[in-house]
């Protein structure tokens, strides 16, 4: 997941082994292995196919679990394959990890970042780290809100404890 704002995440990558370079284009992959290719090229095609399925996925369940926190589609890097085809080998999603307007709507933002990091069946040591720095930013709102809570809890005037007589209590009596 890429990160806006002061988190700073790398990309999720899958990584295969290949002689090929990567590019950032946009190209479809192909779905089909070539007749032409030698059987450890088809192979490779076969396991760049299933990358390519696995890093979509991934993007995917970010962005469906993101929801207003998402501020980019899926960016993909792609790898050539030995059929000519552009297969994604790693992806990233942006996401707004500033603060709320209150700690309440941090609270909620941050929640919901840190359920769109762990939203993959696979997560990446980078999307625990976002959901570990999400985690932080909700702590520190909830603490926020209880300092808060403390403060107007301070600012009151004492209630006496006393203020209800002993005979007029009850629950007190002098028989006993």
């Amino acid at each position: 997941m890429l990160i806006g704002s002061f988190l700073n995440a790398s990309s999720t990558r899958i990584n295969t082994a290949s002689s090929s370079g990567t590019s950032t284009s946009s190209s479809p992959t192909n779905s089909k292995v070539s007749v032409n290719l030698t059987a450890s090229e088809q192979a490779l095609v076969l396991q760049l196919q299933s990358t390519d399925t696995k890093v979509r996925a991934h993007e995917n369940a970010h962005i469906a679990a993101g929801g207003g926190v998402i501020t980019s589609g899926a960016n993909f890097t792609y790898q050539e394959g030995p059929d000519n085809a552009l297969y994604a080998v790693a992806g990233e999603v942006g996401i707004d990890a500033s603060e709320g307007a209150t700690p309440e709507e941090t609270i909620v933002k941050m929640q919901t970042i840190r359920a769109a990091a762990l939203a993959p069946s696979d997560p990446s040591s980078t999307d625990y780290q976002v959901a570990s720095t999400a985690s932080i930013l909700e702590m520190q709102a909830r603490l926020e809100i209880s300092r808060t809570k403390q403060a107007e809890l301070l600012a009151k005037p004492q209630e006496s404890y006393l203020s209800v007589s002993n005979e007029e209590s009850p629950a007190f009596s002098n028989n006993a």
